[in-house]
């Protein structure tokens, strides 16, 4: 498969799953802005999908929670609620670890064929696909993001990936490998058992995607804990894993929030290897506490900052396109957004003034309403960190360009924004801000934006825009990230593997790397009396 743009396949995540609550604000959002235009007052469109699926699914069945609790699951375009869940805690995800590791112990799963693993991957694709208006339309409502969006770009994806790993169930084995000595040696690659995993809110189904195949791949079976904003398309997608013929046990999938359900988990004695994709900050106290527990391995795909670099040979009205889809695709709540725009000191004003304008063209709204570029952030707490930001450049002297404010009196929705004259000891440069922040840096040659772009702490990914292959060359082995894109952003495939450097993670997912995540290494050494060869 071609590799395709973020636009139209996409990331990861980036917010903690695991201590992140849900905004709780209520009413209706009733504005539709282009924001270089005064907002025009329309009612929002109502979802065609049912909510069908709120309860835990644990050993196959769909339960409510030990305690009897349900959270509330919000419409970010108004902040109303539109359903409640059940309430994950310690007895819930004991419950589900049982029934993981009696599947894993006992059940079919891992002894079934690989062939057969893979025919009930690709049957489930097919059920993905089939229903892919319902699944596009319910992440919409619970995550803000555009329905062209989570329709065109990320359904398909979705079931790639799992087209992807069905074709790797098979394909998974071992070595024989030679000795100094009469002996007959195997490496086997065994399931490593029970797999927690923690998925993010900023791509629920990608994010799914890119834990589950992998590790039913490879024969693992699995204790997925959702994020508290988005547990929906998660719940619906299991159910269809199982009407494709998954096992009971296998995939349990538990809602709640992260001190309650997600650290009970990480914690858990009895998971093997735990994922986790959120906040750097998070992604410590994960791998504290699975140091503290049974020492399990961790994968961690964490923050960033990445930084957009355009060189005075670029074609400008190209560059700024591209770094405006890579800082504000999906409301600029993507790990890997290009967030630090550095731009050569030749073509910055130029660079300034057309990012300027094309920021104000853009569409927010009701991410149901065609052509809508920009839906809301996710919940009241992201909004808020976003408009703080926002202030915190302002007061730090940066020059705002456009934008900054909210976009009508309820929802959370946010002006593009576009700052200049930004400095790297600024928060604005430092954090990452996971909103749509656009930051334009100025530099005078490669040694100086190869030394600014690696002076942070993050290294997930970066892009660099040019039509010198010599520069090109230089910069993709001087930057100290997991990902370059040269002359484009945001290009993901089934194939091509993901995850950083420094503090952006432990770990890739995606790709024959992915697979070792999820697989344990053993050698078995016997003798060899006489043989005819070694």
């Amino acid at each position: 498969m071609a590799a395709r743009r973020l636009s139209s396949l996409v990331s990861r995540s980036l917010a903690s799953s695991l201590l992140q609550s849900p905004g709780r604000t209520c009413g209706r959002w009733s504005n539709l802005s282009r924001f270089s235009t005064a907002a025009a007052v329309q009612e929002l469109i109502t979802p065609q999908v049912q909510i069908s699926y709120t309860q835990h699914l644990i050993n196959g069945k769909f339960v409510d929670a030990a305690s009897g609790k349900t959270f509330p699951a919000y419409d970010p375009r108004s902040g109303e609620v539109i359903a409640y869940v059940a309430e994950g805690d310690a007895e819930d995800i004991n419950r589900a670890v049982s029934a993981a590791r009696k599947a894993f112990d006992e059940g079919p799963w891992p002894k079934m064929t690989a062939y057969e693993r893979s025919r009930i991957l690709l049957r489930f694709a097919d059920l993905v696909e089939k229903h892919s208006n319902e699944l596009a339309a319910l992440e919409t409502w619970n995550n803000g993001k555009p329905f062209e969006q989570a329709l065109m770009s990320e359904l398909p994806m979705f079931v790639r990936l799992f087209h992807y790993y069905a074709g790797w169930a098979d394909k998974i084995h071992g070595l024989t490998v030679p000795g100094d000595g009469n002996y007959h040696i195997q490496v086997l690659h065994e399931p490593i058992g029970v797999a927690g995993q923690i998925i993010p809110w900023n791509f629920p189904l990608l994010m799914f995607a890119w834990k589950v195949g992998p590790a039913l791949a490879c024969g693992n079976t699995i204790v997925l804990k959702t994020a508290e904003q988005t547990p929906l398309t998660a719940l619906y997608v299991a159910q269809l894993l199982h009407e494709a013929g998954l096992p009971p046990g296998v995939l349990n999938v538990v809602s709640g929030y992260g001190p309650t359900a997600g650290a009970p988990l990480v914690a858990h004695m009895d998971v093997d290897k735990l994922a986790f994709t959120g906040s750097t900050e998070t992604g410590k106290v994960v791998l504290e506490l699975a140091a503290r527990s049974n020492l399990k391995p961790v994968t961690l795909e964490l923050g960033g900052k990445s930084p957009f670099i355009v060189f005075d040979d670029a074609d400008v009205d190209k560059a700024v396109e591209l770094a405006h889809f890579a800082l504000f695709f999906n409301q600029g709540q993507c790990c890997c957004a290009g967030s630090r725009t550095f731009v050569h000191e030749r073509i910055y004003d130029e660079f300034l003034e057309k990012a300027k304008a094309r920021a104000m063209r853009r569409i927010v709204g009701d991410p149901f309403k065609k052509g809508v570029e920009q839906g809301p952030q996710i919940d009241v707490e992201q909004f808020e960190k976003v408009l703080r930001y926002i202030r915190s450049g302002k007061e730090s002297n940066a020059t705002l360009e456009c934008g900054g404010a909210r976009i009508g009196s309820k929802g959370f929705f946010i002006e593009p924004t576009v700052f200049s004259n930004v400095k790297d000891d600024m928060l604005i440069a430092q954090d990452e801000i996971f909103g749509p922040v656009q930051s334009i840096l100025k530099f005078k040659d490669i040694d100086e934006v190869i030394k600014r772009a690696n002076e942070t702490r993050y290294g997930l990914a970066a892009g660099v825009f040019t039509k010198n292959g010599d520069t090109a060359n230089r910069m993709m082995r001087a930057l100290k990230v997991g990902t370059v894109w040269i002359n484009c952003f945001d290009v993901f495939d089934a194939a091509i593997p993901f995850g950083g450097y420094k503090m952006s993670g432990i770990g890739r997912e995606k790709g024959i790397y992915s697979l070792n995540n999820y697989l344990q290494v053993k050698a078995v050494v016997s003798p060899l009396k006489n043989p005819a060869w070694i």
